[in-house]
């Protein structure tokens, strides 16, 4: 029984790699803007608590966040980690003193994980996590006719991460392959004529991320845990180019601009620390508190050009992010009935994004919640959460978004290293 649980979670692995990137997880106009919303590579159990991690250690859960984290890992225990998330959105926008609502929704695939053991003081953990995503559907008004603007895609990271410990101290890296297609589409619809103006990047690139934490006890059952990760700035590779069709001519279409990535795109110097608190006697207690930096103003987003050398698409130009998050969970009592087995978790987010649109800054907020449900057997746990998040710029309002997502984590717990004596 166990070698087929096993084969069944090779192939969710394998499923995962043959996914495309999880673009449509988003519906969000703002996602339009640069390489669209960034996500932070936190499972539904770190959602659930506002997603934090830099600093968060545990056996049971995988935290791609640091990396430094993999080498705490049991060294019988082979972790698997499956999210999937469902978003609603509530968006309104005025104009001239009119308020127009609308509403979509979105979700998919999240992340696909694995975590094992390398020997007794290594860990090592594969996985596909999104990096950005873009989704989005609006139209506008113009003379004599209509512009519908429509987006997809994201780039996704496929990684895989090492670390080691040595006494308090355990250091990781990642190293990721980014892949992905961005897409930006704008119909034109004047009179009978309708026309195609469509901007493709397409990302082939690696990545890495590196991450350290040290871990000490100040006093019996509690330990307090210090996490910090880096990824340097480096350019983008990949290709990009505009494309126009005559849909009413049925015309093939006419690429008007192409460009190489790499020295014209970039993605920023990042760093993240946090602090994480922890209480394990018959109770498990844990909180953390985390905060985030990208140098996104120092990397650029370059404009593009035609043959005769006119500007095709503007240059763009962002805001550092920043990102302050707390949360935490409990568990009445580890060793209890199974109502007293269930974990309870809670965090809020305040972030500064990248986007800067015509002077105005995005920034958003949120609440989340949920619960941790292990199964009867208890290797298996089901993560259920809820987040409520609001989005909108300034010091102009533009376009003022109220999202509530439902988030699904499968956390499984296998113990592949352990042989069973036979008597």
């Amino acid at each position: 029984m166990n070698a087929y649980k096993h084969l069944f979670l090779s192939l969710l692995l394998c499923l995962g790699v043959l996914l495309p990137a999880s673009g449509q997880n988003t519906t969000s106009p703002y996602s339009m803007y640069g390489y669209g919303l960034l996500r932070d590579g936190a499972t539904a159990t770190q959602r659930q608590m506002g997603g934090v991690g830099y600093a968060m250690r545990a056996t049971r859960q995988i935290n791609a966040m640091n990396p430094a984290s993999y080498a705490s890992i049991d060294s019988l225990t082979f972790l698997w980690d499956i999210g999937a998330d469902f978003s609603f959105n509530n968006r309104s926008e005025t104009i001239d003193g009119t308020t127009n609502k609308a509403n979509s929704k979105g979700g998919g695939l999240d992340y696909l994980q694995m975590q094992f053991p390398i020997g007794k003081n290594f860990g090592a953990s594969v996985g596909l996590i999104p990096y950005t995503s873009v989704g989005y559907t609006f139209g506008d008004e113009v003379v004599n006719g209509n512009l519908s603007n429509q987006g997809s895609g994201g780039i996704t990271q496929a990684y895989a991460g090492f670390s080691g410990r040595w006494k308090g101290f355990s250091v990781g890296v990642n190293v990721s392959y980014d892949f992905g297609n961005i897409i930006n589409d704008v119909y034109a619809y004047v009179g009978s004529n309708q026309t195609l103006f469509e901007h493709v990047m397409q990302v082939r690139d690696w990545n890495v991320t590196v991450g350290a934490q040290y871990t000490f006890i100040p006093a019996k059952f509690h330990r307090v845990t210090l996490g910090a990760v880096y990824t340097p700035k480096k350019s983008l590779r990949g290709d990009t180019w505009v494309d126009y069709w005559d849909i009413t001519a049925d015309s093939k279409a006419d690429t008007v601009s192409f460009a190489k990535m790499n020295g014209k795109y970039y993605r920023p110097n990042a760093i993240g620390v946090g602090i994480n608190w922890q209480r394990d006697r018959a109770s498990h207690i844990m909180v953390e508190a985390d905060f985030g930096w990208q140098q996104w103003s120092k990397a650029p987003f370059s404009a593009m050009y035609n043959e005769e050398g006119q500007e095709v698409l503007s240059g763009q130009n962002f805001n550092d992010r920043l990102r302050f998050a707390v949360g935490g969970e409990y568990t009445p009592r580890v060793r209890g009935n199974y109502f007293q087995r269930l974990t309870w978790r809670l965090g809020a987010h305040y972030t500064r994004d990248y986007l800067n649109i015509g002077g105005n800054e995005v920034k958003d907020y949120g609440i989340s919640c949920g619960v941790g449900i292990p199964t009867i057997e208890g290797k298996t746990i089901v993560n259920l959460g809820f987040e409520w998040i609001h989005r909108q710029a300034s010091p102009q309002k533009l376009i003022s978004e109220n999202y509530f997502n439902i988030t699904l984590g499968l956390n499984f717990n296998e113990l592949w290293f352990w042989q069973r004596k036979i008597r």
